[in-house]
């Protein structure tokens, strides 16, 4: 970590055209009914998928996911700002199978572009250059990949 790079400034933004309207990414994004299909629409085994959501300024979404109940991760995101169908702020906590856990600010917008939607993540807050970039480079790339399947396939 150099001298300027500090939790508050290890972040990343990533961009990703889906064919859909706002309104309808923006559900897919929060809707646990559609989140369960998204989340592993991509795996060749099913796996372990919960997700509840309380979609209100101070609810929460809570998301346990994995390949098995002994490899499970879990994330908590309190909702701080939601602008439906154009932005939504989250704190996120998330831990994986070995216990490790961190906290992170996300801000996701949806705007209308070209027939489709721009969907735009910045997340902040990451402890280490290396996690913010499995994120960048793996996990909301995965994320991006799965949502634009639920969209495509319907």
């Amino acid at each position: 970590m150099s001298d300027t790079d500090t939790n508050e400034t290890i972040g990343l933004r990533l961009q990703r055209q889906l064919p859909a309207s706002p309104d309808e990414v923006f559900d897919a994004y929060t809707d646990a009914e559609k989140q369960k299909i998204w989340y592993s629409i991509l795996d060749d085994e099913p796996g372990v998928v919960e997700i509840e959501v309380d979609l209100r300024v101070g609810g929460t979404q809570t998301a346990v996911w994995g390949p098995d109940r002994d490899t499970l991760f879990r994330e908590v995101q309190t909702f701080l700002e939601i602008d439906r169908p154009h932005r939504l702020v989250t704190e996120s906590t998330g831990s994986g199978p070995d216990g490790a856990a961190m906290t992170t600010h996300v801000v996701v917008t949806f705007e209308p572009n070209g027939g489709g939607t721009l969907m735009t993540v910045e997340q902040t807050g990451f402890p280490t250059p290396e996690l913010r970039d499995f994120f960048q480079t793996q996990a909301w790339i995965g994320a991006f990949d799965r949502i634009e399947a639920y969209l495509t396939r319907g």
